[in-house]
């Protein structure tokens, strides 16, 4: 059980390590954490809007998001998760959800409690500085995202978010090459980003023409980075990335 929970913890700890530098007492601590793994279908709810946590919900493997039903069945995404992400780890504070979390794809997660994790953060407190860290970063990705709401066309929107995307992935070691996993749909591009299936399609035909992605098979392939880079005026400063050891 001990080397089976080792295993479905390692992305909760490399995303730690994308943020963090750990000790050996640190990595032992999170790998001793108990959990229950389950396997989720895709656009399953992990949990809804106005209900109460009592753990946290860990993405071992697969995609999440948060969103919120609007009026007339609207529906907001606020954000993407990948392996290794908590989506809900504000609940450990705030149990009352304001929003609700739900894969996107097949999924694997792994739920914490909430008692342990406490437990966790009491016993070491530089854990709880990066969980916290965590938060905030989390926080500085929202207001990108209202940034580009409020701010920035379809098309520079559309970069920035896969400029985002790609980064996330890669510092976790699921990216390489600017080449990546992307395996949303053009309704779920448009959810997140507040534009029509139609506008998507037409932007992602235009990023296509002038050179700078593919899109095929649920892979993202950024074929000009710079110019993906300009086009969305993109800064990574805000993700805070500690760059990952090869090796």
């Amino acid at each position: 059980m001990a080397s089976k929970s080792l295993h479905l913890l390692q992305p909760m700890i490399t995303k730690l390590e994308s943020i963090s530098s750990l000790t050996e007492e640190e990595r032992y601590a999170v790998e001793s954490l108990p959990i229950k793994a389950q396997a989720l279908r895709a656009d399953q709810d992990i949990i809804r809007d106005g209900e109460t946590a009592t753990q946290c919900c860990l993405i071992i493997e697969g995609w999440a998001c948060r969103y919120k039903i609007m009026g007339e069945g609207k529906r907001q995404i606020f954000s993407f998760h990948i392996g290794g992400d908590i989506p809900d780890l504000q609940s450990l504070h705030i149990p009352r959800m304001d929003h609700s979390l739900a894969t996107m794809t097949d999924a694997h997660v792994a739920f914490i409690p909430h008692e342990a994790l406490r437990d966790l953060t009491y016993r070491f407190p530089r854990l709880a500085a990066v969980l916290w860290r965590d938060t905030l970063v989390d926080a500085g990705i929202f207001r990108e995202w209202m940034a580009c709401m409020g701010q920035r066309s379809a098309y520079e929107h559309l970069a920035h978010l896969f400029c985002e995307l790609y980064l996330k992935q890669e510092a976790v070691g699921l990216a390489s090459e600017h080449r990546c996993a992307l395996p949303l749909t053009q309704g779920e591009l448009g959810d997140a980003t507040g534009v029509t299936t139609v506008h998507i399609n037409r932007t992602l035909q235009e990023m296509r023409g002038n050179g700078l992605i593919t899109l095929r098979s649920n892979t993202l392939v950024i074929l000009a980075w710079d110019e993906l880079v300009s086009a969305a005026e993109f800064d990574e400063t805000y993700l805070h990335l500690r760059k990952r050891s090869v090796g």
